[in-house]
């Protein structure tokens, strides 16, 4: 569309979200064909819900990937303007500033985020300002994926069979090559100010060597994916001593690459086969824990099962500090929450893991869980994160039963056989056997002071015996169905 008088001296306004990328931004190429001079706007909303401000994890990743996004539009001609405060005020009083006469973002699905931005949209539109949104997330939005009788999905399977034909066809749009700069003039706030990144000290020292924030980092981390482990990733994802995920979770949560981008280019250059197909399916977990999230919009607070409301979870402060330090006993869990807190992330198979230690072994609440994960993951997700957190606990939707309950001993053993894993996340472990390096306690001593460990000084004992922990949980279990 060319450019008009009209469309000269009224800028358009982007606001960036959870879309941190120029490719497949719908709502930046919808801005871009107007023609008209850009604003692309960052807000750092103080006015969230406090339980769902943003984690320190999380705070990090979006410092560093800020920054790459204003690298990205600065090399096409404009800047990104950042501004912190309440959304409604800061996207309302700029479109006044400037006399915008169209605002365009792509949706967002948390329960606040939808209610905030009815809001910002009514008042706009109230005030003879134009706004568009689009779907930058997910392959397919909530709404238009129901059951034949028009009811949301609540079991995985049948949500993929009915989600996997939309997907193939979906071809993702293109990068702008050049951006109308409406910024001249425009305050913008310095990242460095915003705080996001932590001192005092810096318990993020461990993340830069693993993670590369930002549109470009995304790509390196797919290309390099679809051509080393995907075709074998239903062999290797389960196994956390080996490279065999994506690691993609944190990028796609921060729009850096879009769900549209990753199928359609692992269609393409993935070969066809198991490993292809369980890929595509975490991607199909990922969009059915949206669903879920943006049906059942009090996923991240109550139990999905209401059975479960009168669960008999028992909190002990300390009994939870040893577990988000990593101080179980169990060699397998601790290894995952030291990974978690030095790098911001942990394999999906631990999560599964020292998910169900903490529910069922310690009878801790999910919710405690889930805040834990909320705060020290850079790839924290409200959906994903409540409906995986459930799905363990066993009082979600489509869950695993709560009598599943995970041998740590077992499962480090299956999934970590050499122990690998645990050796370079639990270094006090490092020359302990194979044969007991997923249950020290059962070596015996003289095996333990050759391998320079002393139970209870260097490692701890276990927090709990697992065959009695496992025990109590199916009580507390029946008990809820004696109650029914």
């Amino acid at each position: 569309m060319s450019n008009s008088d009209q469309s000269a001296q009224h800028p358009v306004i982007v606001w960036f979200r959870q879309d941190l990328r120029l490719a497949d931004n719908p709502a930046l190429l919808a801005a871009v064909n107007t023609g008209a001079p850009i604003i692309c706007l960052y807000v750092l909303d103080d006015k969230t819900p406090r339980k769902w401000l943003r984690g320190g994890a999380s705070r990090w990743w979006l410092h560093h990937s800020l920054s790459a996004l204003a690298q990205q539009l600065e090399a096409l001609g404009t800047q990104l303007v950042l501004r912190r405060g309440d959304a409604f005020d800061v996207v309302t009083g700029l479109a006044d500033e400037l006399g915008a006469r169209t605002v365009f973002w792509n949706r967002c699905y948390e329960p606040f985020t939808i209610a905030r931005d009815s809001r910002i949209k009514a008042h706009l539109r109230d005030r003879g300002c134009a706004v568009e949104t689009f779907n930058g997330s997910l392959l397919v939005e909530p709404w238009n994926l129901t059951t034949k009788d028009g009811r949301p999905y609540r079991v995985y399977s049948p949500y993929f069979r009915a989600l996997a034909p939309h997907c193939d066809d979906i071809a993702p749009l293109p990068r702008p090559s050049l951006i109308a700069d409406g910024s001249k003039g425009v305050h913008s706030d310095a990242l460095s100010l915003w705080g996001l990144l932590p001192s005092s000290p810096d318990w993020a020292t461990g993340f830069g060597p693993v993670w590369t924030p930002g549109e470009a980092g995304a790509w390196q981390r797919l290309e390099r994916f679809c051509e080393e482990a995907a075709k074998d990733y239903s062999d290797t994802r389960n196994l956390p001593g080996v490279e065999g995920t994506s690691r993609l979770s944190p990028h796609l949560h921060f729009g850096e690459i879009s769900p549209r981008q990753i199928w359609h280019y692992a269609v393409r250059h993935v070969p066809a086969g198991q490993g292809r197909e369980t890929f595509l399916k975490e991607i199909g977990w990922r969009e059915f824990s949206y669903n879920l999230l943006y049906h059942f919009d009090d996923l991240p607070d109550s139990n999905y099962q209401q059975k479960f409301n009168g669960f008999p979870w028992h909190f002990e402060e300390s009994v939870f500090k040893r577990w988000t330090r990593g101080q179980t006993g169990y060699p397998i869990v601790d290894a995952g929450m030291r990974q978690l807190w030095q790098t911001g992330w942990m394999h999906n198979r631990v999560r599964m893991i020292v998910a169900s230690f903490l529910t069922k072994h310690l009878l801790i609440d999910w919710r405690r869980g889930e805040e834990w994960f909320w705060d020290t993951l850079v790839d924290a997700d409200l959906a994903n994160n409540a409906a995986s957190w459930q799905w363990v606990a066993g009082s979600g939707a489509d869950a695993a039963p709560y009598f599943r309950i995970f041998n740590p001993v077992t499962q480090g053993e299956k999934f970590d056989g050499s122990g690998a894993y645990v050796r370079e996340w639990v270094p006090e472990l490092k020359n302990v056997p194979d044969k007991f390096i997923h249950a020290p306690w059962a070596a015996p001593a003289g095996i333990l002071s050759q391998a320079g460990v002393t139970l209870g000084e260097d490692y701890p004992r276990p927090i709990i015996d697992h065959s009695k922990a496992r025990e109590r949980a199916l009580a507390a279990f029946s008990s809820l169905k004696d109650a029914a």
